[in-house]
């Protein structure tokens, strides 16, 4: 509870501090200047706020990440993509990929990013809402979400047929999620996974038997540094 407090907080600090930047021009100043450390710190505004964030055109990862997976993508014509957790990431990989199948466990969240991604007519992504069930084999280890299970969610990917270029695990369940995606990659595909400070994630990534690649630094939106890995097999 208490941490949620926090975080509500500084993100309020923060809807402020835009404000005040906007006003005084600081925002835009921010903007002209397209270094990575200007880019950082006009994201740390955007934190929790999905058209801020479209409107900058970045994915909440690493600037690393994000700066492997745009060339990575720009080799790739047509690629197909999968995504557990949809967001601002969603509307960045549309803009790259040919396909982009993004699943979401929270309702309230999927029906925002499918009204923003429809009123911009885009059509070359499926939105799935694939909610918790009470009873199951997938739980989450997250806080606040005990008794919650995610079978349903972390096997939508086995209703989709064919192999992805790209998997991205930015959801519930991740280390489920993970050995999901392992078969479903296309040979030079690529699995990122987001949030990788975490040893839980470390331990299933190794167990994996795939090729880690951690890009740990500068992260959209956050003051502090965070990892973000890209999986690939060996």
């Amino acid at each position: 509870m208490m941490h949620r407090a926090i975080r509500s907080a500084y993100v309020a600090g923060l809807r402020g501090g835009r404000m005040v930047a906007r006003k005084t021009g600081i925002l835009e100043r921010l903007e002209q200047d397209a270094s990575r450390r200007n880019l950082w710190l006009r994201s740390l505004f955007a934190i929790y706020d999905f058209d801020d964030l479209a409107r900058l055109d970045l994915p909440w990862w690493t600037f690393d990440a994000v700066r492997e997976v745009e060339e990575f993508l720009s080799k790739r014509a047509g690629a197909r993509i999968f995504e557990w957790g949809s967001g601002a990431s969603t509307k960045w990989l549309i803009k790259r990929a040919g396909e982009v199948i993004s699943v979401e466990h929270d309702g309230e969240w999927h029906e925002m990013v499918t009204g923003r991604l429809k009123g911009d007519g885009i059509t070359n992504v499926s939105l799935r809402h694939v909610a918790a069930q009470t009873v199951g084999r997938v739980g989450s280890r997250k806080s606040g979400f005990a008794g919650q299970h995610f079978d349903r969610y972390v096997h939508a990917i086995r209703d989709v047929p064919g192999e992805f270029d790209l998997i991205v695990i930015d959801g519930r369940a991740r280390e489920a999620c993970l050995r999901e995606a392992k078969a479903r990659l296309a040979p030079g595909g690529v699995i990122l996974f987001d949030d990788f400070k975490r040893q839980r994630y470390q331990v299933a990534a190794k167990a994996s038997g795939l090729k880690i690649q951690r890009l740990d630094g500068l992260a959209v939106c956050l003051p502090l540094p965070d990892s973000t890995a890209l999986l690939s097999r060996v």
